[in-house]
């Protein structure tokens, strides 16, 4: 599987032969909406979205190209104040959505400033949307931006705005290889 999957899709003048493309149509390029098990990563330890670490959050991340998101329920063991869940377990959820984002578009980078605006308390048991996605993009430096909504009723209940240094092109390979990002996809 290449780092990036598109899908074509041909947009008919009129109407086909099943199987057989009209003639006049354009073929257009879109980008595929890609999961994360599409980039086939190896069983990691990461807090966020690692599979082998027991008490992590164990995040089912969905990628677009330049986009991310997540929904789960906030169990009991992210508990802060009593009810509420931790605000450094929202920071961590809204860092990986917004990481994620600029893996699905192949710019691989480390946080280098994060700001968080907590507008609601997230509570014990609350099902949550959490979505990320590129503002800015330069040469080395990524502007990325995130939310966190009450999955029932779509209220904002953080926000947040982050930059990434982007890897070098050595070390976005190391990472690759470390993952197993590309090594294709088993059926």
């Amino acid at each position: 599987m290449s780092d990036r999957a598109w899908v074509q899709s041909q947009k008919p003048a009129k109407e086909s032969v099943v199987g057989q493309p009209a003639a006049g149509t354009q073929p257009t390029i879109q980008p595929a909406v890609l999961r994360y098990e599409d980039f086939r990563i190896r069983p990691h330890n990461c807090f966020a979205c690692g599979e082998l670490n027991e008490i992590g959050l164990h995040l089912k991340l969905n990628l677009e190209p330049g986009r991310c998101w997540t929904e789960l329920e906030m169990p009991r063991r992210f508990e802060g104040w009593e009810g509420i869940i931790h605000g450094g377990i929202l920071c961590t959820i809204l860092d990986e959505v917004m990481a994620w984002a600029l893996v699905a578009q192949d710019s691989w980078g480390v946080t280098a400033r994060m700001s968080i605006d907590f507008r609601r308390p997230v509570t014990v048991g609350q099902a949550i949307r959490a979505e990320g996605w590129i503002a800015e993009s330069r040469r080395r430096i990524q502007t990325t931006a995130g939310r966190i909504l009450d999955a029932t009723t779509g209220a904002e209940l953080a926000t947040a705005q982050a930059t990434y240094v982007a890897a070098t092109e050595a070390r976005k390979r190391e990472l690759k290889e470390a993952y197993g990002v590309g090594e294709g996809r088993s059926e």
